[in-house]
């Protein structure tokens, strides 16, 4: 009896160890590797969020390239308030669209996507793990839908906010989104004021 115990151990061990080393090799099941959330990619290059050195605020918005009408209305009203405001003020903002569909918006997409709106906009995306990070730091909602019959095969259904954020990642304040720049444009200098106090 105790023989068929240790036999019935060792080959749930053995079953074990052979369905992790299958997963591992399958490209279907295989983990993607960590990067911290910070470290996001932008046409070639990686940036990061974070980096102490940068010392603008960041202006973040969550959203996707195939996004039917809110992120290219956002997008829009954003690069209409940092036109509207003075270059003093622009030098201290680092305005940065993400992405909330890494599968589909590659570094390229994305950058280039958030530059058709205005060219001081980073357009950034990273793994499906570090997205998912930066949203649950945030407070993003965001969620796939599948659409049958459609040639986009899904879309991303998210909630819309203006990120301010210290060079730390600290939260300072986020406004919804909205029809006219005219909020952005009257909080940006109140905001952007508090880093050289």
């Amino acid at each position: 009896m105790k023989y068929q115990w240790l036999v019935l151990a060792l080959a749930l061990v053995a079953g074990l160890f052979a369905r992790y080393m299958m997963d591992s090799n399958d490209p279907e099941v295989a983990r993607e590797p960590y990067y911290p959330m910070n470290y996001l990619e932008s046409g070639t290059e990686v940036i990061d969020l974070f980096a102490p050195e940068d010392e603008r605020i960041r202006l973040v918005y969550f959203g996707y390239t195939q996004c039917p009408d809110i992120c290219p209305s956002s997008l829009a009203v954003l690069s209409a308030a940092l036109k509207a405001i003075p270059q003093q003020q622009r030098d201290k903002l680092w305005p940065v669209f993400i992405s909330l569909d890494p599968m589909r918006d590659s570094a390229d997409k994305t950058a280039q996507y958030a530059a058709y709106f205005d060219q001081t906009i980073t357009g950034a995306t990273g793994t499906e793990q570090q997205i998912k990070s930066l949203a649950d730091t945030y407070g993003v909602l965001y969620i796939k839908n599948e659409l049958n019959n459609s040639e986009i095969k899904y879309v991303i259904d998210h909630n819309s906010y203006f990120y301010f954020l210290k060079p730390s990642g600290e939260l300072i304040k986020k406004l919804p989104h909205m029809a006219s720049p005219a909020q952005l444009i009257a909080t940006i200098p109140i905001i952007t004021s508090s880093i050289t106090e």
